[in-house]
């Protein structure tokens, strides 16, 4: 082989792996992304029905429900517009209680009730994760217009 063939070789060889490389890094991004989907969009069903997602709001008071002797919790979340049910079976953070903003880790299953994996609510009463606080501020500004409207 000539020298001029084996840095042809070389270069191509180089730009296959590095091809190769950025597809595999490309897809392992694809499997393990995690979507944030607001509760209002979850009701509409805007939701990946084939892999797990986020949701995030308010813990509404009065929903926590335990089961006696197990640690199944069911409780709901609401985005000031929404509510949907949440089931966890785990240990909850010790931040977790109603009124409190959380984030949830999981999917929906054909009742439309959220099966969370992970429950995130790793942070003090002043403190709210920015997707919650960024739905909750969506809707209450939905809420704000829909109240002008009425007024008029």
């Amino acid at each position: 082989m000539k020298p001029r063939q084996q840095r042809m070789l070389a270069v191509g060889l180089t730009v296959a792996g590095i091809a190769i490389a950025a597809l595999l890094t490309l897809q392992a991004f694809k499997e393990n992304m995690m979507f944030f989907v607001e509760i209002s969009e979850v009701e509409k069903g805007n939701y990946p029905d084939d892999r797990n997602f986020r949701v995030g709001g308010l813990v509404v008071e009065g929903s926590v429900q335990r089961a006696p002797g197990d640690l199944t919790v069911a409780f709901d979340l609401t985005d000031l517009t929404s509510k949907l049910t949440v089931n966890y079976a785990g240990i909850l953070p010790d931040l977790f209680r109603e009124g409190q903003g959380i984030v949830a880790h999981g999917r929906l299953n054909d009742s439309g009730t959220f099966i969370a994996d992970e429950v995130l609510a790793k942070h003090d009463e002043n403190y709210m994760p920015p997707e919650v606080a960024d739905s909750l501020a969506k809707a209450a500004a939905a809420q704000e217009a829909i109240s002008k409207q009425d007024e008029k």
